[in-house]
This record gives structure tokens, C-alpha cells and sequence, in this order.
């Protein structure tokens, strides 16, 4: 690790962090909370697929359905309108709409086979923009002049990391260059997160494998052929058994950096606490 103890990290002139674990246990909540203290760059994860290396796939998929609508058809052909995503740090539904989900195109739903293809392009970006985290670290302190860091994943990291291998390139340029924290939730946390879900089921990338078992199996399970699938309940579906898979991905990742609570993370407000955890996590590791 970068930091060998507490007072290495409390003593550090630049003080770079990297947040990993399920969306919704605080990543982005500390980050902003760090933005805004005015010393910390945030890099978000999420944010540099949707504009750096989805951007152009998500304005043309808005395009395409606007080139369905003759009045707006006429205006794109002759230049009169533009069209593009208005994606933030704290709204990335541009993102996840174009990701989509699988099944009956009445209610929303895309065919699996592009859905598949769209997954595929959000694993390529999700690595690229991981592996650009070096580059951020640099260019936030030589050319913004920013002491301190922090990354702020989403919660797929773990489907495009192997953390049983030393060797992997993503995790070793991530671990080389930030302290990685995970933070943990409990079986309530588990829960809370699975209620959310259920009220507004949303798009998430899942490794290629796990998705396909889990579409064969609930085709074959509900006697369903593609285009009979309720795109909202297979993604339900889905999300419950991937609190499951990924648990001890995150668990292996953990390894290669410390661990903080959910709970933990809901008690800071100020870097000043913030320091305060992490210290307490190298204390522990």
C-alpha cells in the first residue's frame, strides 16, 4: 500500500484515496464532500465512461430515436438542433439509459443481443477509465494544482478485475497509485439497497457470463421466449442475485487496499473525519 501506517497517511503531502464497493453505500457522498472542501480532486469513474468513452455511442442512440420523429428528423438533417447528454457527477441517467435492458421493446426493452453488445461497450470504457487514473493523479496536481485525490468508482469495478491474480494490470496501477477502500455493508445495508432497487430498478453492467446464466435461467424458469420479458423484472430479478456475486469480489479486492464500514463512512462530515477513517482502516490492515 502507499500508505505504510496512520501517520504516514496523516503526514502525506498528497493524500490519494480510491473508493470502491455497491452503489449507494457513500462513494460519491464522500467525494463530493471532499470536492467541496475545496483541496481534493474528484475523479469519477462513471462520469469519464459517459463522456469521454460512451459519450458519442449515447448522443447518437438520442439521435436515433429523434430521427424517428419527422419534425425532428428535418431539424438534425439541416443542423437546426443539437443533440447530446447533460450527464453530471450526480446524474448519470444518460449512461444508464443507453446501457438499456433486455426484453420486450413495448416496455422499454432491447433485444438481448444488443443489450450484450452495449454491456461490451461499457466493460471496454470501464477499464479505460480505470486505467486513466494515473493520468488524473498527475494532471490534478501539475496542472489544477490539487494536493489530494479521490476516485470514485462505480459499483462494477469488481465485474472487470480478477483479484485473485497479482498480476492484474488494473488492480496494480490502481494500488500503485491510491490507497483502495472498500467500503463494507452489512446484511441491512444488503437489504436497504435491494429495496431501492425494487422501487427504480436501474441499468448495471455485470460480467458477460454472470448475465447470460441469468437470462437463460429466467427464460427457461417463467417459460418466456425474448420478447415476452418484462425488461424491469429480469433486471430485479438479476440485481438480487448480484449482491450475492459480488460480495466476495469485493471481498478479494479488499486485499489489495483497507476496509471501511457504511456506517463508518455515514459518520464523516469533515475531512477532518475523513482522515480520521482512513487512519483507523491502516491501523486495522
Amino acid at each position: 500500500m502507499i500508505y505504510a501506517s496512520a501517520d504516514d497517511w496523516r503526514n502525506a503531502a498528497q493524500k490519494k484515496v480510491l473508493l470502491f464497493g455497491m452503489s449507494g453505500l457513500g462513494k460519491t457522498h464522500l467525494s463530493n464532500m471532499l470536492r467541496d472542501a475545496g483541496d481534493w480532486f474528484h475523479y469519477s469513474i462513471d462520469y469519464r465512461i459517459g463522456t469521454r468513452y460512451m459519450g458519442e455511442h449515447i448522443a447518437d442512440n438520442a439521435k436515433r430515436e429523434a430521427m424517428k420523429v419527422p419534425f425532428l428528423r428535418d431539424l438534425l438533417l439541416s443542423d437546426s438542433i443539437y443533440i447530446g447528454s447533460n450527464i453530471t457527477f450526480n446524474n448519470l441517467a444518460p449512461l444508464s439509459t443507453y446501457l438499456g435492458k433486455p426484453g420486450n421493446p413495448d416496455l422499454g426493452g432491447v433485444p438481448f443481443e444488443e443489450y450484450m453488445r452495449r454491456q461490451d461497450q461499457h466493460r471496454t470504457a470501464e477499464i479505460a477509465a480505470l486505467l486513466d487514473t494515473p493520468h488524473f493523479v498527475n494532471r490534478a496536481h501539475d496542472l489544477y494544482g490539487y494536493d489530494h485525490f479521490v476516485c470514485d468508482t462505480g459499483g462494477s469495478i469488481c465485474e472487470v478485475v480478477d483479484p485473485e491474480n497479482p498480476d492484474d494490470p488494473i488492480l496494480k496501477a490502481l494500488s500503485q497509485n491510491t490507497l483502495m477502500v472498500w467500503i463494507k455493508g452489512s446484511d441491512d445495508h444488503a437489504a436497504e439497497l435491494a429495496r431501492r432497487f425494487d422501487k427504480a430498478p436501474k441499468p448495471m453492467y455485470y460480467q458477460p457470463q454472470f448475465l447470460k446464466a441469468r437470462w437463460s435461467e429466467y427464460l427457461e424458469t417463467n417459460g418466456l421466449n425474448e420478447h415476452q420479458v418484462d425488461p424491469d423484472a429480469f433486471v430485479r430479478w438479476t440485481y438480487a442475485a448480484a449482491l450475492a456475486h459480488r460480495q466476495p469480489l469485493y471481498q478479494g479486492m479488499a486485499n489489495w487496499g483497507v476496509t471501511v464500514t457504511a456506517q463508518e463512512v455515514a459518520a464523516v462530515k469533515t475531512t477532518s473525519d475523513f482522515d480520521d477513517l482512513i487512519a483507523a482502516a491502516l491501523e486495522r490492515a
